[in-house]
């Protein structure tokens, strides 16, 4: 990963900042994200691996890719670190792809249980990127309402679907399905990437969803059909996932259906997503 790359979501003066805490030993950055002095290292390898694994997925060399980053990136904005996040690695793999890869137009689904924020304001007035996020809320970090949709020319590039707490399958499968997938598919995006949180997973101890290992494959499916659909790669980037035994199980169910040829579940819209149906269609054509 080149300097402009990273440069390109986040002022040099903010990486410099990062630069400076960490190797002067760190601390605490807020109450929740803490750095080290091998942090600033780190974070780099994490943005720069999103970047290599997007390199490898438009020049060719796979279809499908996924990325075991830590830290992860999507709570991080373009000058505040924040939610264990320091660099936004799917933001500057997307705007990569954008710059320097060849593509014209990067889908960007986030199924973490907590809202992308970072991801949501570096394109929130892009054409470019189309960006999805299923959260719960109300959570960490409070953003992510249904009317956050984009602003200027970015206007209903952003979609946001809040879902409640002890949410299940059906209800972010429906989300998926009905609306995200359809948006996309109307966006006709070179390249799709995930931001791959597993804290929505029953076990998971910062939330309140009621996923499995298996509802997270049944997101994949749906991505990796868009995928196929479209002839263009997918790639997904680790985000939260805070119990280990459930994050290996789901990571690995995850792989696997990105990997297979299994069709997607179909459910039924539920009265959630048919009111994101209704706010969503002022831009894009979704719902059934």
């Amino acid at each position: 990963m080149t300097a402009a790359a990273l440069h390109a979501v986040h002022p040099e003066s903010y990486v410099e900042s990062i630069r400076r805490f960490s190797e002067s030993g760190g601390g605490a950055l807020d109450p929740d994200t803490v750095a080290s002095a091998g942090s600033f290292r780190a974070a780099l390898h994490a943005a720069g691996g999103a970047c290599a694994m997007t390199e490898a997925l438009l020049e060719g060399e796979a279809a499908t890719g996924f990325c075991g980053l830590r830290p992860p990136g999507h709570h991080a904005e373009p000058e505040v670190a924040m939610g264990f996040c320091l660099f936004n690695n799917i933001a500057v793999a997307a705007r990569h792809a954008l710059d320097s890869l060849g593509a014209k137009r990067v889908f960007i689904l986030d199924w973490d249980v907590h809202h992308g924020n970072g991801t949501n304001d570096v394109f929130y007035a892009s054409r470019e990127v189309l960006f999805a996020s299923i959260h719960q809320f109300p959570l960490y970090p409070g953003t992510g309402h249904l009317a956050e949709s984009g602003a200027g020319d970015g206007e209903g590039y952003t979609i946001n679907l809040p879902v409640p707490p002890g949410s299940g399958e059906d209800v972010w499968l429906s989300l998926v399905e009905h609306v995200a997938v359809p948006a996309a598919r109307a966006f006709e995006p070179d390249l799709i990437l995930v931001s791959a949180g597993f804290d929505a997973h029953r076990d998971d101890p910062l939330a309140q969803c009621r996923l499995e290992a298996g509802s997270f494959a049944e997101l994949a499916r749906h991505v990796r059909a868009l995928a196929s659909e479209r002839g263009v790669p997918v790639g997904a980037t680790l985000e939260g996932g805070y119990d280990l035994a459930a994050l290996a199980s789901s990571v690995a169910a995850t792989l696997e259906a990105l990997a297979g040829n299994d069709g997607p579940r179909s459910v039924e819209p539920d009265a959630l997503t048919r009111r994101a149906v209704e706010h969503v269609s002022r831009w894009w054509p979704v719902g059934v």
